[in-house]
């Protein structure tokens, strides 16, 4: 397994050098509509809380504001970097994409984000988080992530290049839905989806 430091030079590298950052804030702010939008959408109704699960510095916390300025927002990243420099100002808590297999909160959560992370995680890591989310899901999961058949850009160490097909049986198996752009609903709202929305 490759061993990556998420230190302030990743961060810098890949979120600020114009080099090699790969999204625009533009991008960001689109996105989260996005998840937001389709979210709303499904619920028949505002969201109120966020969990943003690898959540790098919390980056997603500031568009969700500008859209929903009360939201509870939540991130969870391994970085202790990241913990110790943001942790009190944007509510983000030192825990692994695994750790959700038995980390549970007061609450569901109605948006649940995992932004460009998935492809890194091992694959019994991987299950096992996706059960929480699954369990703790609401509404909507914005689970983006890349594939083999992708050629996405920016930072390729410790990428692992699964088939479509794999993720869509792991999902699946959790009890998460697509119902497109990298969008997933639970089991909650299994019974609010159209067949036509979730067709493979």
């Amino acid at each position: 397994m490759v061993s990556k430091r998420y230190d302030r030079a990743y961060f810098d590298k890949w979120y600020r050098d114009p080099r090699h950052a790969v999204n625009s804030w533009h991008e960001l702010e689109r996105k989260v509509a996005l998840a937001v939008a389709t979210a709303e959408y499904y619920l028949g109704r505002r969201i109120v809380n966020v969990l943003d699960v690898a959540c790098g510095e919390g980056v997603w916390r500031g568009p969700l504001r500008r859209l929903r300025p009360r939201i509870d927002y939540l991130g969870l990243d391994s970085s202790e970097y990241v913990v110790a420099r943001y942790g009190r100002s944007r509510n983000l808590r030192l825990a692994r994409f695994g750790d959700l297999g038995h980390q549970r909160f007061d609450q569901g959560f109605d948006l649940i984000v995992c932004a460009d992370a998935l492809h890194y995680v091992r694959a019994a890591e991987l299950r096992r988080g996706l059960r929480g989310i699954a369990e703790m899901l609401d509404g909507v999961a914005f689970l983006e992530l890349f594939t083999a058949a992708d050629n996405p850009a920016g930072d390729r160490r410790g990428f692992i290049a699964r088939a479509p097909r794999w993720y869509l049986r792991e999902f699946r198996d959790a009890g998460l839905i697509p119902c497109g752009s990298h969008c997933y609903i639970g089991p909650r709202l299994e019974g609010r989806v159209a067949a036509l929305e979730t067709a493979r």
